[in-house]
């Protein structure tokens, strides 16, 4: 990963060429951030699927993908960009998602781990998540095949295996069991 020094905004990253990279805004600093590989990109997808069809199935709300940016700190401004994310219906705007950045946080954050996340910087994304009113961030690590599940107030929760991965009160009904989000 590499910044920046000149201090932006969430609309000087918005207006940024799209040139294939990977950014998100950090305290008003740029961070590219290296292609995540193709494991990532197969657990994402297999987290998206069951996540996402649960959710349209009971019109709970939205599902994204893809690095949607939130807008979740200002002055300087934060824009992160989980690899899924869950809106609830009471948090979609009337009108509909915006185009640009979300000037909120999600209901629920779900980070994939990348082999070249440091883990003080997932550390601190998940913080800054829960600090924005994230109810729910969802750590999932391929390399230990298990999701740590994080809550404002509590102790992270590490799930494995049969364990079953569920939206609590966030997106309720919805679980998995871990296993089935490595297959």
């Amino acid at each position: 990963m590499t910044t920046t020094p000149k201090s932006m905004t969430a609309d000087d990253l918005w207006r940024m060429p799209n040139d294939g990279m990977r950014r998100e805004l950090v305290r008003g600093e740029i961070t590219v951030m290296t292609p995540a590989g193709c494991q990532h990109g197969e657990i994402t997808q297999n987290v998206s699927l069951v996540l996402g069809g649960f959710v349209k199935s009971k019109r709970l709300g939205k599902v994204l993908v893809s690095d949607p940016g939130f807008v979740i700190g200002r002055s300087p401004d934060t824009v992160r960009a989980p690899d899924v994310a869950f809106i609830s219906k009471e948090h979609v705007p009337s009108g509909g998602l915006p185009k640009g950045f979300a000037p909120f946080a999600p209901d629920i954050a779900v980070e994939v781990l990348s082999p070249n996340d440091a883990l003080v910087d997932v550390e601190e994304k998940t913080e800054q998540w829960l600090d924005a009113g994230t109810a729910l961030v969802w750590v999932v690590n391929p390399r230990s095949r298990t999701v740590t599940v994080h809550r404002k107030g509590r102790d992270p929760r590490v799930l494995r295996g049969k364990d079953l991965l569920g939206g609590e009160e966030v997106c309720p009904g919805f679980s998995v069991p871990v296993a089935e989000l490595f297959e």
